[in-house]
């Protein structure tokens, strides 16, 4: 069993930035892919990013893409989203996860344990 606790949500202004991040217990994340989701209120659960165990190749979904990075540790067993240049369609719950190696990133249904998320919200 891994927990993850996500800490480092908001309310920010447009234009600004937020580090979220992504505390592991219970294994080392670094036998995991990891990745971060969102959900903003009445849609679905979208792909953010994610990273590979070995903190090889990553993966961004295209509306962050050059704007937020995702970057782990593994001797911390934390994984972190830093997220820049925040824009109101950003605003969502966001939650870390993990899935076992060599998963399908973007697919949520590849990972296996999920933190209960930390809301980020930005104004105009």
């Amino acid at each position: 069993q891994v927990q993850l606790v996500e800490s480092g949500g908001g309310l920010v202004q447009a234009g600004a930035s937020l580090r979220l991040s992504c505390a592991a217990s219970g294994r080392s994340i670094s036998i995991f892919d990891m990745g971060w989701f969102r959900q903003a209120p009445g849609k679905e659960r979208e792909f953010v990013a994610a990273r590979r165990w070995n903190g090889g190749s990553t993966t961004y979904a295209d509306s962050v893409k050059g704007r937020f990075t995702i970057s782990r540790d593994n001797a911390k067993n934390t994984v972190y989203l830093q997220m820049n240049s925040l824009k109101p369609e950003d605003t969502a719950t966001y939650a870390c996860a993990a899935a076992q190696r060599g998963a399908y990133l973007t697919s949520l249904l590849s990972y296996d344990y999920w933190g209960q998320g930390t809301q980020v919200t930005v104004s105009s």
